[in-house]
C-alpha cells in the first residue's frame, strides 16, 4: 500500500489507497471470487469492484499513485537533511491547528495513522519545501501590494478574553456565585460545576473573541465587564452563565511592518504550492513510466 500522506502537496485519495489494496488481492484467483457484498442470493465480489473502481477513477487513482512514487524517489536522491527541531516545530503547528493533544491524537486515530507516521510525512513535506522554495521569489513590492489589497483582513477588532461556568438552572448559578462570592477559585469551579465540558476541562477559560462570535447576551455582559471582575448570573439560550473578564484588547489598525514577515511567509507558502506542479512536471520526464490504464 501508498504512503499515508496528510499534507495537501502530496495527498493521495481514498480510492487509490483502495485500488492498492484490490490490485494487490487480484492477482490471487481466490481473492477474485472473494466476496465483498451481497444482495439477496447475488454475490459482489472483489474483482467485481475492482473493475468499477478503475473505470470510475482508476485513471486519476493511477496518476496520484505515480506522482507520489516519484516523489518518494526524488527525496531519496537529493538527500535533503532536516532537522529534528524542525519537525517538531512543524508538528506542533499542527497539535495547536488541531485544538491540542487530545485533538490531534483523535484525529490521528481517524485517519488510521500513528504520530511516527505523521512526522515521516512532516520529513517528506519540509523536504520538498526546501527543494522548491529556492525556485520562489517574494520582493518587498510584491509582500507591500499584498497587504495594501488586504489591509482590512489585518486589522484587528475589539477583544475580550474570558472565562465561563455554565449551569442549567438559576438555583446552581446563585449557589456558585455565591461560592465565588466567598473566595473560592474560578477555575475549580468551573470543573466541578459547568456543563460546558469543552471549556470547563480548562477552568472555563474561553480565550480571546471578538463580537458576534457568541450568543447575544453573553456577549454583551462579558464586553461591558471590566478585566478581573465576575458577572452576576447570564441567562442565554444555552442556560445560566458566570462571566469572568481576564482581559480586553481595543481594537487596533494594522501596521505594515507588523505583518511583513506573515506575509512573506504566506506568499512563500503560496509560491510553493503552485511551483509543486512545475517541479513534478519537470522531474517526471526523468523517469520511464508506464501506465496500463492510459491505453483503455
Amino acid at each position: 500500500m501508498s504512503k499515508k500522506r496528510l499534507f495537501p502537496l502530496l495527498a493521495v485519495g481514498l480510492l487509490a489507497i483502495i485500488l492498492t489494496v484490490t490490485t494487490g488481492c487480484s492477482k490471487d484467483s481466490k481473492a477474485k471470487d472473494e466476496t465483498v457484498a451481497t444482495v439477496g442470493d447475488e454475490k459482489i465480489t472483489k474483482d467485481e469492484l475492482y473493475e468499477v473502481l478503475v473505470q470510475s477513477a482508476g485513471k486519476e487513482a493511477l496518476a496520484a499513485m505515480i506522482d507520489d512514487k516519484i516523489v518518494t524517489l526524488e527525496l531519496k536522491k537529493e538527500k535533503v537533511s532536516v532537522p529534528d527541531k524542525e519537525v517538531d516545530a512543524e508538528l506542533a503547528t499542527y497539535v495547536e491547528s488541531a485544538g491540542g493533544e487530545e485533538a490531534f491524537e483523535a484525529a490521528l486515530k481517524q485517519n488510521g495513522m500513528t504520530e511516527k507516521e505523521f512526522k515521516e510525512n512532516i520529513v517528506d513535506f519540509l523536504s520538498i519545501q526546501k527543494i522548491i522554495e529556492p525556485r520562489i521569489k517574494v520582493t518587498d513590492e510584491d509582500i507591500k501590494a499584498y497587504f495594501d489589497e488586504n489591509k482590512e483582513s489585518f486589522n484587528e477588532e475589539e477583544q475580550v478574553e474570558a472565562s465561563h461556568i455554565l449551569v442549567e438552572d438559576e438555583a446552581t448559578a446563585k449557589k456558585v456565585a455565591k461560592k465565588l462570592a466567598d473566595g473560592e477559585d474560578f477555575a475549580a469551579l468551573a470543573k466541578e460545576f459547568s456543563t460546558d465540558e469543552a471549556s470547563a476541562v480548562n477552568g472555563g477559560e474561553l480565550g480571546y473573541f471578538p463580537r458576534g462570535k457568541m450568543v447575544a447576551e453573553f456577549e454583551k455582559a462579558a464586553f461591558s465587564l471590566k478585566p478581573d471582575t465576575v458577572s452576576d448570573p447570564v441567562k442565554t439560550e444555552n442556560g445560566y452563565h458566570i462571566i469572568l473578564v481576564t482581559d480586553k484588547k481595543a481594537a487596533k489598525e494594522a501596521v505594515f511592518e507588523d505583518h511583513k514577515e506573515e506575509i512573506k511567509q504566506l506568499l512563500l507558502d503560496e509560491g510553493i504550492q503552485a511551483e509543486y506542479v512545475n517541479w513534478l512536471d519537470e522531474v517526471k520526464s526523468d523517469y520511464k513510466i508506464e501506465n496500463s490504464l492510459l491505453t483503455k
